[in-house]
């Protein structure tokens, strides 16, 4: 089908249907996996730390602070040992500070789930490197900031000069959260 017999079928009455709008997008190069990838970063101020990895930021063009997650991290719970050291460890780096904002979904607390950049450095690498936190593993992938875990172990920064830090989720296991 030439470009003009496909305009000629798009028409056509009662043609946009599910699968026309499908071949639209396929014909004109789009894809779900290119329209979900597609969320644009945002530039925002760091207007409160709640934990070591929640945090509160005002978007730069106005609005409401939104809580987000740090993405690809875990910090220990508010209440665990450490994790009063990690929130202010945080809020010493970003509090007040411009950041930008790569969000990629909404937690089940409702968070925004995202990578976070302070000058052109990835906020949750440098947490996990200064000992303040874990690389997120999910199942048998050690997550995205390993490397960053791995020399942070070596160095005993921060929590891992304990012999045995307790991870979040088995803290959470034993004793619920902190709410």
């Amino acid at each position: 089908m030439n470009g003009r017999e496909f305009s000629g079928w798009l028409d056509r009455p009662g043609r946009w249907s599910a699968q026309g709008l499908l071949l639209v997008m396929v014909f004109m190069g789009f894809s779900g996996a290119q329209a979900t990838a597609a969320k644009p970063a945002w530039l925002g101020t760091v207007t409160y730390v709640t934990d070591g990895d929640t945090l509160w930021v005002r978007p730069q063009r106005g609005g409401a602070p939104r809580s987000i997650r740090v993405d690809g991290m875990d910090a220990p719970e508010i209440c665990q040992q450490h994790g009063e050291t990690a929130r202010s460890v945080l809020a010493a780096h970003v509090l007040g500070q411009q950041v930008q904002v790569r969000g990629r979904r909404a937690d089940d607390h409702g968070r925004l789930l995202a990578r976070i950049t302070l000058q052109g450095q990835d906020v949750g690498a440098w947490m996990v490197s200064q000992g303040q936190a874990w690389s997120y593993r999910y199942r048998r992938n050690a997550g995205p900031y390993a490397a960053q875990e791995a020399q942070a172990r070596a160095h005993r920064r921060g929590l891992f000069a304990d012999a045995r830090p307790e991870r979040p989720r088995e803290f959470r296991k034993r004793h619920g959260s902190c709410h």
